[in-house]
This record gives C-alpha cells, sequence and structure tokens, in this order.
C-alpha cells in the first residue's frame, strides 16, 4: 500500500483545521476514498439547497433586504449554523455589482451541476437507502434549469400566493430550526449511505475520522462536523445519527420550527423540497407503522409478487388468490 510513503507528504500539505490537524487520512481501499469524496458532495448539493431554501423564504415571504440578509446570514455563522456555506452565503447578500445594487439579484436562476449529487442519489438507490435529502436538491436543480417553461407557467399557472401576516422575527428563528435539522437529516442519511456501501463492498470505514477530514479545506466545513465524530466515538455501532443523544435534542429543539416553516411554505406557495423531504424521512424513519402494508398487498393482488405476516417469522412469504380466478404461482419479490 502506498499510503504510508505519501502521508507525511499529504499530510503536510493538506489543509488543516484551527488546532492544526490535516484534513487528510486514509479512508479505505478499493475506491473507498473517492466514494466518500462523492458523498461529501452529495451532502454539499443538500447543504446548497437548503440554505437557498431558507433565502427563498426570507426575501420572497417577509421581503428582507440584502444588508438584512447578510446580517442574519452572519449571525447564523456565529452559532450551530457555523460554516463554509453559510458564511459565503452571509458575503454574497453583501455584494454590490459596479453600480450598487445586490448581484445575486442578476444572476440567472438556473443552476448547473457536474454530477456527484446525482451519482450519489444514484448509489443510494442501488444500495435501497433513503437519501432523499440529496436526491430533492438535485431534482431543484433540474427544475431551476427549465427557466422558460417555468416562466411560461408563472403566468399561466394559479396557486397559492401571498404576504408573510405573522411574527417576523420569530418565522427567521424558524426558518433557521428547518435549515438546521434538514442539515442533520442530510448528514445522517450520508452515513446511512457509507454504512451501505461499506456493506456491500467489504470497506472498513472509520465514520467519525471522515467527519473529521471534512474539518478544514472542505465545502462543508463546519462545526457541526466534531459533533459527528462525538457520535461515534461514543457508539461506533450507530446506525444513524438521529439516534444519537446529541442529534436527537438538536432534532427536538428545531422540530417545532422546522414544521411551522414548511408548514407555512405550503401555505404561500414557496417550494421547500430539501426541508420538507427531510421533515417527511424523520417522520418517516420514527414511524413504527408505514403503509407498505397495502402497497404488498396491492402488489401481491396484481402481480402476485407475495407478502410477509406479522404474525409469522420474517422471509416467510404468502400469496393470497384476492379474486378467487388466479392460481397459486407467484412472481417472487425483493427487498430493498
Amino acid at each position: 500500500m502506498a499510503w504510508p510513503a505519501v502521508k507525511d507528504i499529504f499530510q503536510s500539505i493538506s489543509a488543516k483545521t484551527p488546532e492544526g490537524e490535516p484534513c487528510c487520512d486514509w479512508v479505505g481501499q478499493d475506491g473507498a476514498g473517492h466514494y466518500v469524496k462523492m458523498v461529501h458532495n452529495g451532502i454539499e448539493y443538500g447543504d446548497m439547497q437548503v440554505i437557498a431554501e431558507a433565502y427563498h423564504l426570507l426575501r420572497s415571504t417577509l421581503g428582507l433586504s440584502y444588508e438584512e440578509l447578510h446580517r442574519v446570514f452572519g449571525e447564523w455563522n456565529e452559532g450551530k449554523l457555523d460554516s463554509y456555506l453559510v458564511e459565503i452565503t452571509r458575503d454574497i447578500m453583501a455584494f454590490r455589482d459596479e453600480d450598487g445594487e445586490p448581484l445575486v439579484e442578476r444572476i440567472l436562476d438556473a443552476a448547473g451541476q457536474k454530477g456527484t449529487g446525482k451519482w450519489t442519489a444514484a448509489s443510494s438507490l442501488d444500495l435501497g437507502v433513503p437519501v432523499t435529502l440529496v436526491a430533492e436538491a438535485v431534482y431543484a436543480r433540474v427544475l431551476s434549469a427549465l427557466r422558460d417553461e417555468r416562466v411560461t407557467a408563472s403566468k399561466l399557472l394559479g396557486g397559492a400566493r401571498g404576504a408573510f401576516d405573522g411574527d417576523r422575527v420569530a418565522f427567521v428563528d424558524d426558518v433557521g430550526d428547518a435549515l438546521h435539522a434538514s442539515k442533520i437529516v442530510s448528514y445522517a442519511q450520508g452515513f446511512m449511505l457509507f454504512r451501505a456501501a461499506a456493506a456491500e463492498y467489504g470497506w472498513r470505514l472509520s465514520y467519525g475520522g471522515i467527519a473529521l477530514m471534512w474539518r478544514g479545506g472542505c465545502i462543508i466545513r463546519s462545526a457541526f462536523l466534531g459533533k459527528i465524530k462525538e457520535a461515534f466515538d461514543r457508539d461506533p455501532g450507530l446506525g444513524n445519527l438521529l439516534l444519537d443523544p446529541y442529534f436527537r435534542a438538536e432534532i427536538a429543539a428545531a422540530e417545532g420550527g422546522w414544521r411551522r416553516t414548511v408548514a407555512r411554505a405550503v401555505q404561500l406557495g414557496v417550494p421547500v423540497p430539501a426541508y420538507a423531504a427531510a421533515l417527511a424521512f424523520f417522520d418517516g424513519y420514527r414511524s413504527d407503522r408505514l403503509p407498505a402494508n397495502l402497497i404488498q398487498a396491492q402488489r401481491d393482488y396484481f402481480g402476485a409478487h407475495t407478502y410477509e405476516r406479522t404474525d409469522r417469522p420474517r422471509g416467510e412469504l404468502f400469496h393470497t388468490n384476492w379474486t378467487g380466478r388466479g392460481g397459486d404461482t407467484t412472481s417472487g419479490s425483493y427487498g430493498a
């Protein structure tokens, strides 16, 4: 293995944390490092989308000026949301074009992409991991690119619109909570994907070590990452970050504002696909009963795909002749 021979060179020239720790390390064999970098970029797509949704809500519903937005993002960057992307968003809000007008207002709202977010979402489907926030972030970029169609549709399609009529200061706090909670879900989903990939490809990943590598020199650099390392230090076998005591408490504290943000966005017709997807995942993940039993019954009805029963051991498959006209032949099934 070449890593021992190049470790000192790479770590000496790599980005460092404020404490001087190198943000460069051996991840694993057979492409593990490339995979981790891909998922890093997928999470980056999600982080950018949740920040953009905060900007959209505060600008379109509250009508905050760019000076006010600069201040809000600056304040967020001093707390739990301290991160490179929030920091540069603060700076973007303050940047002016040659005539003194906000430059970001003049940038065409059609986002590009290089593909790593799409690859992350595709891998999550292959491995059966619901990385829903990254997928929604990718689709949000795709939708943004349909700008000519959107401009036409904006003139033809009605729908909810209106001005915010509540407590403006409280709503800013709620949006911050939605951003924070959605970010937690995004990272939780990303680390779920790491665990599934490690099992599939035989990698021995250090999940806490991965988080530490992202603390400096990375677009998703944030104070948040140290908490991920601490979570895996507490429980190296942690199945999901949402189950860690720290992240459970953070979600509980942000949940009310998160729900109010999504509800108000729906009422006012402002799209928040990442916040909504993250909340739907959270509610699904914490549910001990989902309507998939009906889906399995439907699949068995029209295609004899079989189902399992709650009163029988897992893995035992059943088929029902729902109409009385079919036979006993089944087509089989598979689970994600």
